[in-house]
């Protein structure tokens, strides 16, 4: 029986201009700034005032299909090792998400939480967020910092800081070549 929260019904969303945005995220911590350094953020505000409500609608699809493809990735490497992904990978990204109280408030780590044990089922995050309504505002930066978590993590894993975003890359250029 299919799921309505089936990944073959999801919108895949702009998944280059969230990887982007994780991708500038990761490198501005590897390179020691702040995650609230001005020129960083006069970027990305650059780039959310250039997408609009459609293309916002868009980043959001994608960054669920990044958290989606990661922890696809994340499941398979700990299922490997024959662990649960859910087990090890959510207890952590709470917790780290609780040390982050202005980036993630409490009220929006439950949905955090529950976009990734989503993918971590084989659910779309974005089908299975869509049930409970319209993003709100203050669930923009949580999302943005679960799908930076999850891309530090894999990068923690495989021991390479582009490793997340290179996977990423390379099934977006395999996909682009089939069609």
């Amino acid at each position: 029986m299919s799921s309505s929260c089936d990944p073959a019904h999801a919108p895949v969303g702009d998944v280059g201009a969230a990887l982007m945005m994780v991708d500038s995220r990761l490198k501005a911590v590897h390179a020691g700034k702040s995650a609230t350094d001005p020129e960083q953020q006069a970027l990305m505000d650059q780039l959310l005032a250039s997408l609009g409500p459609d293309g916002l609608d868009d980043l959001l699809d994608g960054a669920c299909t990044l958290i989606y493809m990661f922890m696809t990735w994340l499941r398979k490497a700990h299922e490997s090792e024959g662990k649960d992904v859910i087990e090890y990978v959510v207890p952590t990204l709470v917790a780290t998400m609780r040390m982050m109280p202005r980036s993630c408030p409490p009220e929006a780590i439950p949905m955090m939480a529950g976009l990734v044990i989503a993918a971590g089922t084989e659910l779309s995050p974005s089908l299975w967020r869509q049930q409970y309504g319209d993003w709100t505002k203050e669930e923009m930066t949580p999302l943005e910092a679960t799908t930076f978590l999850l891309a530090e993590h894999i990068n923690r894993i495989a021991d390479n800081p582009d490793f997340a975003t290179r996977m990423i890359v390379d099934a977006l250029t395999n996909a682009g070549g089939k069609g």
